[in-house]
Formats: structure tokens, sequence, C-alpha cells
């Protein structure tokens, strides 16, 4: 074909589908159309090429090439409209997928909405592997053929096959696939192909999605290439991948397609600033419902296990992290706070501005503020529109919201633009915290960073955004408004392969035979599509012994490699451990073909400046400025602006604020630099101010949540960096809680006690000291749960405390895990630790943390992993205390100070607004071991206070079913937090409105020396129903943690197993999650396997155990384990005896039932707490309850 030919690169996004075309002659020509138009064209993206033409009838060979990038995938997966899928899964995970990994997706959501499944039928097979990929049982081929057989007469053409293991050996996958061929299936997804990595659940949701999306992607993909006559009237068609590289219409498949348009945007990010001389770059894409945020430091950032519409992808993506937060955001005050978002007006109504009676929106802010001037705005609304931003409309409404706010609140009325500006203020602040995730969070100081800004939005808030991350360079390329389309041409032919390893650092030798081998098979796809020059990078993803979190560094030597992982990991978590082991979880290689030359953008080389457009006023502060405006492409190179100032371009509004300066360079890149020192955000003083209000409510959830990022990346328990059994806090001076990022509920305002322990016993703290803890009689839960405290110093003094509270594997105690059934004293379950120094002015106590935990009648078995525990404890706290500094010097410790009682305030008023609505009850709740609790709520509706008395429950224990009285306040915290509804903050003020009395000595309240091992569980589970039950609100949940406790002298796991969860008025209750005073996260059957030394046999749905009603209970789970050595099998368990109460006149959900199984064959039945030791081959099974019932069957 002829070199003088055209070059289309396209993106097609949901609501627009922008076109930028190469001309045979070199000219960059750009076109936006609508991506739906169906009474003009039947594809935008052939209608846009066919428009820049100027012919519906191009000439033989016209098109060189055409890349694209679309969410055709993408709207297909949030919209559930994908092809029918059968999945055919290993016999006894029929149910996984739909599992997951058990936890719920909304915290405190009572009516539990799972994501909608993506496939329409599932089969169990026949057939097995073992942890390294050898076969436990063939595959029966008979069976599965007529299982299939029977899938396809029923009309279903895609098959998606995910067996155990299937990624180490897929002989019995490509049995499958190949008589799924032979009956005729149109697509086959086989998981082995999708992924080369562990973790049956995710591989499994891929493997599904990829057979989901394919069709629907290959009938476009048809359609395009039809309609482009590919291979005479244009040469190729390619289309952008999830990883960032481009590649072959027809190897375009399902599950890289997710995030095609978005990737196209972080490779034009890239190469543009890499071309102006910027290689460390914060991506600020905003559109109109939202903002996607990316780092980039010299390499591209992807992450290999992503949840994407509620699945869970595991295949390389672009690391892009997305924020409800975008110019169609709606604006409102609500609980006694400004918000903004995560409501979207979208595109109909769209903002208020937009004349279709839209609510008040972030773009209507900037309209208000006089940013967006419909003078200057395309007039394009109305009934025939050909009219102008409706200014006046959005004055109103800020009038109208700002007297309702005074009337609210008390206090006199907000100006409109003062309104508007405190909106604005949330927004960016929630933009710039995103990005703190994706970069502060991960170790990165983004100071000297450049914020690279596109999408349609992004120029009016990209100086703000920059301020609040104490960034002093934006960057914006002259197609920033069409820069996901112009990165399509950018990019290179990749492909990128990836392969589990699983072996010690210094095994190099199996690492390299797994790479040479995927680099072969990626360097044949591109020299495939044409390329005879191909490069290869080849990464290694390592990470310590025990720990989560792989880092990617280049391979090469071991020596190499060791040194490059303790730099990155040092960067990112603060710290190293030279006495841990080094393993690759995995290794990739990507193979690319050559570079595209990057065109030359249009630039202004006249030597005559461009004069304003025109002046208008603009509210940057109190009194409005007379703020210029200036065309972009009239700006010559060179020519410098000032702030105030606005620029418009064809795709955009650029706003240079004051202190920041705008200058265009030899690329015809707009440059903005602040050229004066940022001022301190206005904080109104320490007087409540309701903007700010939210902004450091926002803020410190932000910084208790970095916190938790650290522990869960850092640490060696899979109770903790898996399970997510653990809780990050911030405390103010007293050592009430601030802010608290909880992942389980029974770790809700429990750990206050603790800090005021240390605070009480350690008044000569210094800086750079640490303190732990697990007391249940200072404010801990049990003894498993250990409690790092820090002091945060200012100016010589404490002035916050922080807390981070994390399961512990094993603490000792009687048996393995710390979990003893029959325990009647403290001692019997571990270590006691009350107010024990582990730093001393920044050094860590070793020695005599050791000596303690290696203390007492039964010692912790595994120290060392405690250690690594701790470290990662003290690293989450070291994170959370240079962030809250960080927060003083923006805004002063004084301010920081106030703010904190404010939030506690708001709470505080939130939770007594609920309480005057309530009326109040009372209920009694049995046990299986015989305790009854008993509960009261009164409730003072004038005063809008409530007391929650537990008088009339059980004395303390003589076994070990005591709650501390820590445990106690978090059940009540929680199920208030349920009746509140909104995302209020969680802290000491949700307690200001209600008293609790739980009597000294009974089992909510027990002195020293009661067991408590079931209290943080049993009980509190029990006390939550209890409550619940007295309020009315809705059917019991299973009600038990289903503790499940195994190991011996080598090895300890710890699970919590889902059950059904109540049912309410209007909702049935969910099957096999976790529910109330838990959360905590089942690990995938592949790690599992390859960690320990056993067989998951079945992880499913145990069908018809919910109550029926007019609304069923949830069902509970099947769980069934083999062991391949000895262990000691513990179980804390309730609702054995005692079923799950109905309501309202609904049924009780089944009791759940725990068996062992010789392997004789021999079943016994266990008692809820029971200890048992399984010799090899021994088996245990679970039966967990199911929920109520509500309301009687109609």
């Amino acid at each position: 074909m002829s070199q003088k030919a055209w070059e289309f690169w396209i993106d097609r996004g949901g609501t627009f589908t922008d076109v930028v075309g190469l001309s045979p002659e070199g000219e960059i020509l750009t076109h936006k159309l609508l991506s739906e138009n169906p009474e003009r064209y039947a594809d935008a993206a052939v209608q846009g090429i066919r428009d820049m033409m100027g012919t519906d009838d191009p000439a033989a060979g016209s098109i060189r090439a055409v890349k694209m990038g679309t969410t055709v995938a993408t709207n297909a997966l949030l919209e559930r409209k994908g092809e029918a899928v059968a999945l055919f899964i290993t016999a006894g995970f029929g149910d996984l997928l739909r599992i997951g990994y058990q936890n719920r997706p909304r915290l405190f959501d009572l009516a539990i909405q799972r994501p909608e499944l993506l496939y329409a039928d599932v089969t169990e097979v026949s057939e097995r592997l073992d942890a390294s990929g050898d076969v436990l049982t063939p595959l029966d081929a008979a069976a599965i053929r007529a299982d299939m057989q029977a899938v396809f007469d029923r009309g279903v053409r895609a098959v998606a096959i995910a067996f155990l293991h299937g990624y180490l050996n897929p002989a019995h996958e490509l049995a499958a696939a190949h008589i799924a061929q032979e009956i005729g299936f149109t697509q086959i997804s086989v998981s082995h192909q999708v992924s080369r990595l562990a973790k049956l659940v995710g591989r499994g949701d891929t493997t599904v999605v990829d057979a989901y999306l394919s069709p629907i992607l290959r009938r476009y993909v048809d359609q395009v290439a039809g309609a482009l006559d590919v291979g005479r009237v244009c040469e190729r068609l390619l289309f952008m991948q999830s990883n960032g590289g481009l590649t072959d219409a027809g190897l375009f498949q399902g599950k890289d397609a997710i995030l095609s348009g978005p990737a196209g945007g972080i490779v034009g990010m890239v190469k543009t600033g890499g071309l102006a001389g910027y290689d460390r770059l914060i991506g600020f894409d905003m559109g109109g419902t939202s903002t996607d945020v990316s780092h980039y430091a010299g390499t591209f950032e992807r992450s290999f296990e992503t949840e994407v519409a509620g699945v869970r992808m595991r295949a390389p993506m672009m690391d892009i992290h997305t924020v409800a937060a975008g110019g169609g955001s709606i604006c409102t005050f609500r609980d006694g706070r400004f918000q903004v978002g995560p409501e979207s007006a979208g595109a109909d109504p769209g903002p208020a501005c937009y004349r279709r009676g839209g609510p008040l929106t972030v773009t209507d802010c900037n309209v208000m503020l006089g940013k967006l001037s419909p003078d200057h705005f395309p007039a394009v609304f109305g009934p025939s529109g050909d009219l102008p931003l409706d200014a006046e409309t959005v004055a109103q409404k800020f009038d109208t919201l700002a007297q309702e706010v005074a009337l609210a609140t008390g206090d006199a009325p907000m100006t409109p633009a003062a309104l508007a500006q405190g909106f604005l203020r949330i927004a960016v602040d929630n933009m710039a915290n995103a990005i703190r995730k994706i970069s502060v969070q991960r170790g990165h100081d983004v100071t000297g960073y450049t914020l690279q800004c596109f999408g349609g939005a992004g120029g009016q808030h990209a100086c703000l955004v920059a301020d609040a991350l104490g960034m002093s360079r934006v960057f914006i390329h002259p197609y920033a408004g069409v820069l996901s389309a112009f990165g399509m041409g950018l990019a290179e032919v990749r492909a990128l392969r990836e392969v589990q390893v699983d072996a010690p650092l210094a095994d190099i030798a199996a690492a390299q035979s797994a790479l040479d081998t995927i680099s072969v098979d990626a360097v044949v796809e591109v020299r495939d599509q044409g390329f005879a020059d191909v490069s290869v990078t080849a990464m290694a993803h390592l990470r310590y012994d025990g720990s989560h979190q792989p880092l990617e560094v280049p391979f090469g030597d071991v020596a190499t490699m060791q040194a490059d992982f303790e730099a990155v990991h040092q960067q990112r978590f603060g710290f190293t451990s030279p006495e841990r082991g080094i393993v690759f979880e995995m290794v990739s290689a990507e193979a690319l073909g050559a570079t595209p030359d990057q065109p030359v953008a249009p630039v202004n080389d006249n030597a005559t400046t461009a004069d304003p457009l025109a002046t208008v006023p603009v509210a940057f502060a109190e009194d409005p400025a007379h703020t210029p405006i200036y065309d972009r492409p009239a700006m010559a190179v060179g020519q410098a602006i000032t702030g105030p100032a606005i620029i418009l371009e064809p795709t955009g509004t650029n706003i240079v604020e004051p202190g920041w300066q705008a200058c265009v360079d030899d690329h015809g890149n707009l440059i903005m630099v602040r050229i004066g020192a940022a001022a301190r955000p206005p904080a109104a003083g320490t007087k409540a101010d309701l903007i700010v209000l939210e902004v450091m409510s926002n803020l410190f959830m932000s910084v208790a949540d970095e916190m938790g990022a650290t522990l869960a990346n850092t640490s060696w328990s899979v109770n903790i960096k898996e399970r997510l059994d653990f809780s990050c806090a911030i405390f103010d001076a007293q050592g009430d809680l601030v802010a608290n990022a909880p992942h389980v509920p029974v770790h809700l305002g429990s750990m206050s006690d603790s800090i005021k322990t240390i605070m009480r016993l350690r008044p000569d703290a210094v800086d750079g000291d640490a303190f732990m803890l697990n007391s249940p009689y200072n404010g801990g839960t049990h003894l498993p749960d250990v409690t790092v405290v820090t002091p945060v110093f200012v100016d010589g003094k404490p002035a916050f405390w922080l807390g981070s509270r994390g399961h512990h594997a094993d603490i000792g105690g009687r048996t393995p895990g710390s979990g003893p059934p029959d325990s009647t004293h403290i001692e019997e379950e571990g270590v006691l630790i009350d107010n024990m120094q582990l730093m001393s002015k920044g050094r860590l106590e070793e020695a005599a943390a050791r000596a303690l935990l290696a203390s007492g009648k039964y010692p912790c078995r595994n120290i060392d992993q405690n250690m690594a525990d701790l470290k990662a404890q003290v690293a989450a706290n070291e994170t959370g205390r240079q962030a809250l500094l960080k927060v003083c010097e923006s805004y002063g410790a004084d301010v920081v100070t106030a703010y904190m009682g404010h939030v506690q305030d708001n709470a505080a008023e939130s939770v007594a607004r609920v309480i005057a609505e309530l009326s109040g009850g009372q209920f009694t709740y049995h046990m299986d071991e015989g305790q009854v609790i008993q509960v009261a709520v009164s409730v003072d509706r004038d005063a809008r206070r409530a007391t929650v008395d537990f008088t009339g429950t059980a004395a303390q224990h003589s076994g070990n079913y005591n709650a501390p009285f820590a445990v106690c306040r978090a059940v009540v915290l929680y199920v208030f937090r349920t009746l509140v509804g909104s995302n209020i903050p969680l802290n000491e003020g949700c307690l200001a409105p209600i008293t609790i009395i739980a009597p000294d000595g009974s089992m909510l309240n027990p002195s020293y020396p009661a067991a408590v091992i079931a209290g943080n569980t049993e009980v509190s589970q029990a006390a939550c129903n209890a409550l619940f039950g007295a309020l009315g609100v809705v059917a019991s949940s299973q009600a038990t943690m289903n503790n499940f406790i195994w190991g011996n002298a080598d090895f300890q796991n710890y699970e919590t197993i889902a059950g059904g969860t109540g049912a309410g008025p209007g909702f049935v209750g969910c099957d096999a999650v976790q529910s109330h005073m838990t959360n905590t996260r089942m690990t995938d059957p592949e790690i599992l396997e390859k960690r320990f030394p056993v067989r998951l046999n079945a992880f499913g749905i145990a069908d018809g155990s919910g109550g029926e009603g007019q609304w069923r209970g949830g069902h509970g789970a099947y769980r069934k384990m083999t062991f391949l050595v000895p262990v000691t099998v513990t179980t804390l368990c309730s609702h054995r005896v005692v079923p799950p109460f109905g309501a309202a006149g609904g049924g009780d959900g089944m009791v759940g039932e725990n068996a062992v199984v010789l392997p004789d064959g021999t079943r016994s039945v266990m008692r809820g707490n029971d200890e048992v030791t399984l010799p090899a081959g021994g088996a245990f099974e679970m039966r967990t309850p199911g929920g109520g019932g509500w309301g009687m069957m109609g």
C-alpha cells in the first residue's frame, strides 16, 4: 500500500468518540462525535473516519492503520449485556465464584447486594490436581462431554473452563476445551490460557469475563473491519489492550479490553510528557462523572489483580485509580455535611447550567465563580441547542441552597460564591486524596512530579489539585482533550506474558526457565504481526517470604535483584527485613514492536503575543478579580501569562490560578508553574466551618487508610494480609477515636481504651516511642489481637495518638492458633501483653519483645512471624505519623486538633438524628452454651439520646464466652452506624448520644482472669443480633464467626467461615457471606493449598438452610478440608443448638454442624466448641447456619 495514506487513532468512549487523524501530508486533525447516534450512523468510529476523509467510499490503500481503544466490552460488563456463558469448574467449587472471598461489598449494608453473576450456568467437573499440578482424580471425559452437550443443546455457545491448579498443569483444561470444540462451542475460554497466575477465584472470574465479552467484542471488531474493508482500503486494524499495548484486531480478547480506552490516555501521557522532558508524571484525567489518576516514574505501572464492576480480574492492566468526582458530580448538603458525589448528574439532565433541570454540580461551581463564562462556552443548550450556559439558574440554586443550610445550622447564610468555592474545595481534596493513594501511599514524593492534565474538565482544576498535593508544575498537551485517542497513535504493539514461579530468589534457574518460555511466546506474537525487530523487557515480581505484596524489579542476577527489591521496599514501606527470605512470586516478559514516531503538534511561532479576548470577573477569593481570557491556539511559543487568567481551547478550559504562570513551550504544550509560595488553605480558625469539616474528615480517613495499606502489604500473618483482620485508627490528645479504617467491625471503637491505658501508664513517653498490648481488660478484644500504639509529638508533646490492631496467627496458648475451646483462664489463651515498650526513641526493642513472646505457661509458637507483624504495625503507625504531621504543616496543629473535635461532634449529631426516629424495644437472646443476653433499648426522642442496657445478661462465663467491654462498645457502634444509612465518620462522637450499661462481672464486661477467646467472635455476634432483635430491624444472621483453627507446632491457620444473613423488610438474606461483626476474607483455595499441607475438598452454599418467610433468610456455607499431616483442630462456633431467629413471623434459620471424618471413613459430629487431633488423611467438614427469614409466607 502507499506510504501516503491516512492513520486514525480513536477512543470510542461511553458518551463521545474522539478521532485523531494523521493525514497523508502529516497534518493532525481531531473530531468528536456521539458514540451512539443510530439515526445518523451505525458506528461512531467509522463515521468519524469518513467525516475526516470527506468520503463514504475511501479508495483502496488510503488508510495505513486504524488504532483504536473501545469501551464496547466495558459497557457490556457494566450493563451485564454480554454473552450467555456456561462455567465448568472443579467438583466441590461450583459456588466459588459466587462466594468469592466471602466478604460483603459494603460493610454497613443490612441488605447485602453482591454483583450480578456473569455466567448463566455452572457445572462441577470430576477432576482434581494437587498443589504441585499432579493428578489426583483423572478427568471424567464422558461425564463432561454429556454435561457440555446438554448445555449446548440449551442454546449456550460460550464456555469458561477453570480447574483448580490448572495454571500448573493444563492437561485437564485442554482436554475439556477439546471436547467443547468438538461439540461446537464458538467461544471457549480456558483459565490457564487467560492467566498463568495462581488464585482460582480471580483467574476463574477472568476466564468467565473473557467468555462473556469476547463474542461481543468479536462482533464489534468484525463490524469495524468490514466497514473499513481491512485488507483493501485499510492495511491494519489494531486495538489497545488494558496493559497499554496495541494488538492486531484478530488477537483482541475480552479479558484484555476492560481498560482499552483509559490505557490509551496513560500511553499518551507518558509519550508526550517524555518528549517534553518530563519522566515523573501524575496523570489527572477528569471527565464528567469520574476522575482517573495514575502514576508514572519511568515504567508503566500495572496491576495483576484488579476488581472492575464487581469482577475480580487476574490479568495485567494499567494501574488506574478512579474516584467518583467529575464535572457532573452532584453537590449537596445532607446529614449536616457538604458532600460532593458520588452521585453524578450524567449527560442527561446534566449540571444545572445545561438547561435540563439538573442538580448543582462541580461544573456549576465553576459557572457560579465565573471560571466558566457563558459568553465563551459553546451555545449548545436549550430545546433548539443554541442557548448559552444558564448562569442565572445556577445562581438561584446556590442562593436557595445557602438559605437551606442557614436554616439547618442556625448560621448566617453563606454567599452563593462562598458555597461554590466550598464545594470546589471538597471536590479538589477528593481528587487529591485519590492521587495520594497511588503515589504517597506507595512511598513516592509527588512534590517533584509534573501533574499531566487531560480530559474535558481537568484544566479547570489542575492548579488547585497541584496545590493540594504540594506540586508546582502542570502539563497540558495541545491535544489534552483527546489524549486517549492521541495515545493510541503513540503506542507500540506489545505482548505481555506472566507466569507463577513460587521459588526462592536463589533458585534463579527455575525463574530463568519460566521466563525463557514466556519470552518466546511473547516475541512470536509480536513478530507474527509484522515486526522483525522485537525487544523484550523481563521483570521479576519479588516479595518477602510470608508477605503478600510483590514488588517489580528488572530480572537480572540474584545480588542485583535483591538490592533493587530492598531499595523499592524501603521506598514504599520505609523498612527492609534482612532476616526474611526473598522469593519469586512470578516473572513477566513484555515484547515490543518498533516505537512509532511522535507527530509534531502545530505551534504558533509568531513573534506576536496573543492579547486577551475579553476580561471577566472571577471569584478566586471573596472579591471577584478581573480576569483576562486568552485563546490558546493564538498564544505564541514562549508567551507567559500570569494568573489569574483563563485559557480557552477547542476541547476545554484551563484556569491559571493566582500565584501560577502559564507558558507555551517549543512543542506547543501549556506548562503551568507556581511562581509564588502556596498559601496555607483557609481554615477559618478553630471554629467549626462546614466546608473545612468535610475536608478534614476526608483527610483523617485518608490517613487511616494509608496506615491500613502499609499494614496489609507488609505483614506476615495471613489473618492480616489476606483476611484483612486488622484496623488502623487516629486518636486525639485525650485518646478518643477520630478516624477508623476498619475491615472488621468488631474492632470499631474498641481501641480507645487501649490508647488511654498507654497514656495513663506512660506519661513520660517521648518522640520515637511505641508500645504494644493485647490485654482484654485494658481495651483489648482477645489475645491474638495485638495493638501497637504510637504517640505523635507536636511542639514537644503528644498531640495525637495512632493505633494499629492486627490478628496474629498465634500468640501462644494451649492450642495452635490460640483458640482453645475449653479455656477457663486467660493464660490458657496465650501471652498476655499489658503495656510493653516496643520502640524506644526510634529503636526496636526486639530482644525484650521476643523474651515477652516466649514467656508464660504457653508461649508463642512462631515468634519470627509475630515480630514481622509487629514491625508492619510499627511501619503502619509511622505512615500515619508522617501523614498527620504533613496535615499539621498545611493547616496548623491547633486547627487540626480543633477539627478532630468538630468531626466527632458531627458524628454525634448524625447518630442523634437517627435516635430521634427510634422506638426502642427489648430482646432475650439464648445461646448454645446456656447463657442469655438480655438487652433493652430506651429512647428519649426529645433529648435524642438512647440507653442500651444489658442488665439481666448472664454472669461472667466459667469458660471463654466472655466479651470485654471494648467489644460491647464496638457492637453498639456498629448497630447504630448501620441505622444511619450514610457514610458518616466512625469516631468517638458516634457513641456520645448513647449510654451503654453492661454490668460488671457479666459476660459482656468480665474481669481478670476470665477467658475471652470466644468473646471477640461469638459473643460479639450474639450481642449484635440481640440488639437488632430489640430494635426490630432485621432477622438474625448466622450469628457466629464459625472459628476454625488448625495447625501444629510447625504451622497454624485461622479461618472464620461465612454463613447466611438475616432477611429484613423488603429484602432477602444473602447466602454464604460474612455478616455484622466480621468481614474477614477467605484465602483463595490455590494459595491455601500452596501454603499449607491441606486439600480443600469443597466450598459452597448449603442450599435450604435459610429461614423461610415472605423474605427468605440467606443460606449458610459448606466447607470440607482434608489434612495431609497430623493437626489439632479447634472450633469456636455458635448456633449448633439454638437456631438463628426469624422476625415478623419469618422462620428460623437452620443450625450449623461440624464433623470430622477419619481416614477409615468414620464420621463424628463435633460440638460447637470442640477440639480434636486428626491424623494425616483426616478431614473436617462444616455446614454454617442460615439466616432467619422475615415476614410470614403469603
